[in-house]
């Protein structure tokens, strides 16, 4: 199997690609399998919902009924485990090969393993089908659910990595986590989860020391209540009396608001509350217990982007259940609560010692029986689950924006206490009692009560607040193996236009100037690490169409892409493809990823090449060693745009008007190359036509190619 990371023959997207041979299975589609159907949808009921290409609901299950290859069925399998498990995509292929019963089946993944195993268990699960034999589907998706909670990007930072590839804003993962790069090069911004690389070190150390957050708020004028830190009990004991009855106890840091108990009024509920918050965090905090409701207000640059109040989790008795089963089968039966970071709320569990002493502080334990009509307390704190962002009244957003400017961060999630958060703070007697660095975005994406929150496209604004934003421009080329040259002079023209330029191609890896390495550096890794590279302004990344066909490209779309020659299929025949009439649909990749705004760069020499200009979604130039052809004078004749060569001359040509840019007789590149004259002149023609897309002057592009090859005068008439 194979992991294409990157755009491919397929899609623009990451696939799994698998060649399976289905045998003598060629002879015997769904519809002749007795009880196949049967088992298959008992076992994956939700295949309904696979339109297929029928194009409605239901679509595969007549093509199954019909009569269907497994190929094709294992494709749909597999998608729907995967779907099962979390990872909801829709797309996959399965075509045959010039092999009778040999298949290539793809589906789109986010991850190699989880698409890997999700293929493999599809196989297995359609064979146990076939052959009547017993299959734990369940046990398979349990499997893949927990590789997907374990691999997959959360759900916070994979609101704002969707939100900008809608943008068209390219995304990379830099590591296992949550670690994102949104952006290539020097327009790159980076996330990991709700922080940004805007998100100061300091501002983040800030808001981790409660006690130095509040003293800025209060200097500041933003109400805070009062309160200071404790390092046993009996000193917690001591600070509750000194600030007054009732007092809040919680751990100096913590997240879901663990160890925090509030609206304590003895001793007793104080000393068990520090030892429930020490448990947390050595530093304790005592402070004024502020009446009202919590809630959580996201701020992003400087703009309070969603807001949430919390509630009270009560159980209501029955006459018959203890609290415990109460707790059991209404609150944590809530499909919101869970223990992994996507679930907004946490599990109620029975041994949490804050729970057995807001219990107590009610008469009750676990135990307990409530009488029909009574309810109990089981959770005062981190239930933040009603939107109310539209009811922010314009002063607490004010203050909350003030609490973020103040601490330092460009997200924040600040915590207050208000009875009406339609009215002002502090005529109410509100406080902001927390800010917290890296916020959960999830109570904005999934409320229990509201509309969910177009936090995503607040972080994504924030930090590309202009058009094709998080873009640098990209050249790709592909050729027959030996389009080096081209991508050499293309990125040295680049460089003297002032762009740090970034090249990868057969001759190795280039930074500037600088040659990171030797040797062959066309595929998917070395093409990324480029576009990671901060200090990038421009890159040159050279392909080939084994790279497409095994990778993908390292890029999602491209400013340019070049093609050079049509390539044979030679030495792919491991990957099905041994005609040249399949060429043309590989190579196309490389034009299908040009942006609107961008052009293909097509040699006009090549019929084969040329008929990919169907393909472009930008600008189509041609170049040709040939100005007098059909095909140059009717592009031409559409006011396009041309390089050729007339004579011995470079001609750049825009409908009727050319301009005479340099005499190729003057050209000296036998240092840099061992092609042929005439191939070296289809080189420097497209390095011209490319850099000309690019709006590179054509007195520098002149410059540049005198400078790279020694002696390129202009031509004088």
């Amino acid at each position: 199997m194979s992991w294409l990371r990157g755009p491919n023959i397929w899609t623009y997207r990451s696939v799994v690609e698998a060649v399976m041979d289905i045998g003598a299975l060629e002879d015997y589609p769904s519809n002749t399998l007795p009880g196949f159907y049967e088992r298959l949808t008992a076992w994956l009921p939700g295949l309904i919902e696979h339109r297929c290409s029928v194009g409605r609901r239901g679509g595969f299950l007549m093509r199954l009924r019909d009569g269907t290859w497994s190929g094709h069925i294992i494709e749909h399998v597999a998608l729907e485990l995967q779907t099962q498990a979390g990872m909801k995509t829709g797309f996959g292929k399965a075509r045959e090969t010039h092999e009778r019963g040999v298949y290539k089946v793809v589906i789109r993944s986010f991850d190699e393993i989880i698409g890997k195993l999700a293929l493999e268990s599809a196989r297995d699960l359609v064979m146990a089908a076939i052959n009547g034999r017993s299959y734990d589907t369940a046990a398979v998706i349990a499997r893949l659910t927990d590789l997907v909670d374990r691999r997959c990007l959360g759900p916070s930072t994979a609101c704002i990595v969707d939100v900008a590839g809608e943008r068209g804003i390219p995304a990379i993962r830099l590591n296992e986590g949550n670690l994102v790069q949104l952006g290539y090069g020097v327009a790159q911004h980076r996330i990991w989860t709700a922080e940004t690389d805007r998100t100061s070190a300091i501002a983040e150390g800030i808001a981790r020391d409660k006690n130095l957050t509040k003293q800025l708020l209060s200097d500041a004028g933003v109400p805070v209540p009062e309160g200071r830190t404790v390092e046993s009990a009996e000193a917690a004991w001591e600070a509750a009396e000194d600030i007054g009855m009732p007092v809040a106890v919680k751990p100096s840091s913590g997240t879901h608001a663990r160890g925090v108990s509030l609206n304590l009024s003895t001793r007793e509920e104080v000393l068990n509350a520090f030892a429930v918050a020490e448990k947390e965090d050595p530093e304790v905090i005592v402070e004024r217990f502020i009446p009202g409701l919590e809630h959580r207000l996201l701020v992003v640059g400087g703009k309070v982007a969603a807001a949430t109040r919390g509630e009270i989790t009560r159980v209501s008795g029955d006459g018959r259940s203890t609290i415990a089963q109460l707790i059991a089968a209404h609150v944590n039966t809530d499909p919101r609560r869970g223990e992994e970071a996507q679930f907004p709320l946490d599990i109620v569990h029975l041994d949490d010692t804050v729970l057995q002493l807001l219990l107590q502080s009610q008469g009750l334990t676990c135990a307990s029986v409530l009488p029909r009509g009574q309810s109990a307390e089981v959770q005062r704190t981190g239930n933040m689950s009603i939107d109310v962002t539209a009811q922010v009244h314009p002063d607490i957003a004010e203050q909350a924006a003030l609490v973020a400017r103040v601490v330092g961060l460009d997200i924040a999630g600040i915590d207050l206490v208000v009875e009406d958060i339609g009215r002002p703070l502090a005529p109410q007697g509100g406080a902001i009692i927390e800010v917290n660095a890296g916020p959960s975005l999830l109570m904005h994406l999934k409320p229990a009560v509201g509309r969910a929150q177009p936090v995503g496209e607040a972080i994504v604004q924030h930090l590309f607040p202009g058009k094709n934003a998080g873009r640098v421009p990209i050249v790709g080329l592909i050729g027959d193996g030996q389009s080096s040259l081209a991508a050499r002079l293309i990125a040295s023209l680049l460089e003297l236009h002032g762009q740090r330029t970034a090249l990868a191609c057969r001759d190795g890896l280039y930074l500037g100037a600088r040659q990171l390495s030797q040797g062959n550096a066309l595929g998917y890794e070395a093409g990324e690490r480029m576009l990671i590279n901060r200090t990038v302004q421009a890159a040159v990344l050279e392909t080939s169409s084994r790279h497409i066909l095994t990778e993908g490209l390292p890029y999602d779309r491209c400013q340019i892409g070049v093609v050079m020659t049509m390539p044979g299929p030679e030495g792919l025949q491991d990957l099905y493809i041994d005609e040249a009439g399949q060429m043309p649909n590989v190579v196309r990749t490389q034009i299908d990823v040009v942006l609107p705004q961008g052009a293909a760069v097509l040699n006009a020499d090549d019929p084969e090449v040329l008929a990919l200009a169907a393909y472009s979604d930008g600008e189509v130039i041609l170049f040709s060693l040939d100005a007098d052809t059909a095909v140059v004078a009717e592009h031409r004749g559409r006011k396009k745009r041309v390089v050729f060569a007339q004579g011995d001359a470079v001609v750049l040509a825009s409908g009727v008007d050319q301009f005479v840019l340099a005499d190729l007789t003057a050209a000296d590149l036998a240092a840099f190359t061992s092609e042929s004259a005439c191939n070296v002149r289809l080189h420097v023609l497209a390095a011209v036509a490319a850099t000309w897309a690019l709006g590179v002057p054509a007195d520098l592009i002149r410059a540049g190619l005198f400078r790279f090859g020694k002696a390129f005068p202009v031509v004088v008439h």
